[in-house]
């Protein structure tokens, strides 16, 4: 459906002056976001692999484990709809700086923590910052980037963070074989050098400053839930939360060293293939679902997410779970600009979003607190591969909720036609 069928609370702002080629360049600003979420992504994929393990050197079995996992999201869920309203009420650019230097101030903790219930606290208190960084990260994402580009300023964010994602959990792989808490504190520190990098090149930017009231009202959850494709997007990001940042980090590591038989090093490249096969889509799904709609990215991204997420728990060798976490990789590689850029087309260039930003993060933490839990009782008391194949169950629910849903992508006003002047 396109977006000039959908009613009238479904209605998105044409886009000015863009063309229908996605053609322009980003903001200098949006480039520093993309280096912080970089150096963020780095550290996140140090500790990917120590996680888990280290969770479980206190004793504790596979569910108490993935708590530790969920506990994270858990706060990121709970502390969400307070991130909104400190983004409004405070501006983007600060809470950005102070929610990375939240989250590195708790990792350096957990290196420090001397049993499984201090490691959960410490994890747990460090969800704060994070939903304090990402909403405003993704507020300015949303106000910063034109409405022709945000597909692929969308795709060019989410590939740095997939491309600290791949190194990342290769140099915790080999970190663990010295010692489980060294990825903690590599991690705090580079959080804390990307809470630096934010703060030294945002703090002079016009773009990026507080923006004065422009009697424009906030965008409420509940206009925002009249939108059918809101209302999909939050359901296919609650299975990208179950899927990519829970049952990913909790299970597979496990799944590596339990099922396969093989060692931590291989789990942390197991973790890097996956963020391979997203990286190297994410710039091209962004620039076509700025060029044909966003809606049939979200459909195609699902459903290879899905099957493939589905098929890791039935793989016997690593180089079939290697090439079942590629394939879903790039599932969530397509679907995640697309999906994200329909939230934005939905709130708007000159829209207040924060709520809506959060309540749309919250599906995804709400999937990775669930995620974890169900999947980890799951291969306790039957098996690693129905914990998969439930998890690769989730895409199909946001699949079919998209079938219903419509086109965001803004319409492009009809070019006036030539005219020639009398003689």
């Amino acid at each position: 459906m396109s977006s000039s069928s959908a009613t009238a609370d479904e209605t998105i702002e044409p886009v000015e002056n863009a063309g229908d080629s996605g053609i322009g360049s980003l903001p200098r600003e949006i480039w520093v976001l993309v280096v912080g979420s970089f150096i963020v992504a780095v550290g996140m994929g140090i500790v990917a692999p120590a996680l888990p393990t280290f969770a479980t050197s206190f004793g504790v079995g596979v569910t108490a484990a993935s708590l530790v996992i969920s506990a994270f999201a858990l706060m990121r869920l709970a502390f969400a709809p307070v991130s909104g309203r400190l983004v409004s009420f405070f501006g983007e650019r600060s809470i950005y700086v102070w929610g990375i230097s939240i989250v590195g101030i708790s990792t350096a903790a957990c290196a420090f923590a001397g049993s499984y219930w201090q490691l959960l606290i410490f994890r747990a208190l460090g969800g704060t910052g994070s939903t304090m960084f990402t909403v405003s990260a993704v507020a300015l994402l949303v106000r910063l980037a034109p409405p022709h580009l945000r597909g692929r300023a969308s795709g060019v964010w989410a590939t740095s963070f997939l491309l600290g994602n791949i190194s990342g959990p290769i140099i915790g792989g080999i970190m663990v074989g010295y010692s489980l808490r060294l990825p903690f504190v590599t991690y705090g520190i580079a959080l804390f050098v990307a809470a630096f990098i934010g703060w030294l090149m945002l703090r002079k930017s016009t773009l990026a400053a507080p923006r004065t009231d422009t009697g424009v009202p906030t965008m409420t959850v509940g206009q925002a839930l009249r939108h059918r494709a809101y209302r999909a997007a939050m359901l296919s990001n609650f299975s990208n939360g179950w899927a990519v940042y829970g049952v990913r980090i909790a299970l597979v590591p496990l799944f590596v060293v339990e099922a396969l038989r093989s060692t931590q090093s291989m789990a942390g490249i197991a973790l890097s293939v996956f963020a391979l096969g997203n990286a190297a889509v994410l710039l091209l799904s962004g620039r076509i679902a700025d060029k044909r709609g966003r809606k049939p990215l979200v459909l195609i991204g699902l459903a290879v997410s899905g099957l493939a997420t589905a098929s890791l728990g039935v793989t016997d060798s690593i180089p079939w779970f290697l090439a079942a976490s590629l394939i879903a990789g790039v599932g969530a590689g397509i679907l995640n600009p697309a999906q994200n850029a329909a939230v934005a087309d939905i709130i708007g260039a000159k829209g207040k979003g924060g709520p809506v930003l959060a309540a749309f993060q919250m599906s995804a933490d709400f999937g990775a607190i669930l995620g974890p839990l169900i999947a980890g009782v799951l291969a306790d008391t039957m098996s690693y591969g129905a914990a998969f194949a439930v998890t690769g169950f989730t895409a199909v629910l946001g699949l079919l909720a998209w079938i219903g849903a419509p086109e965001t992508r803004p319409a492009t006003p009809p070019r006036p036609e030539p005219t020639t002047e009398a003689a």
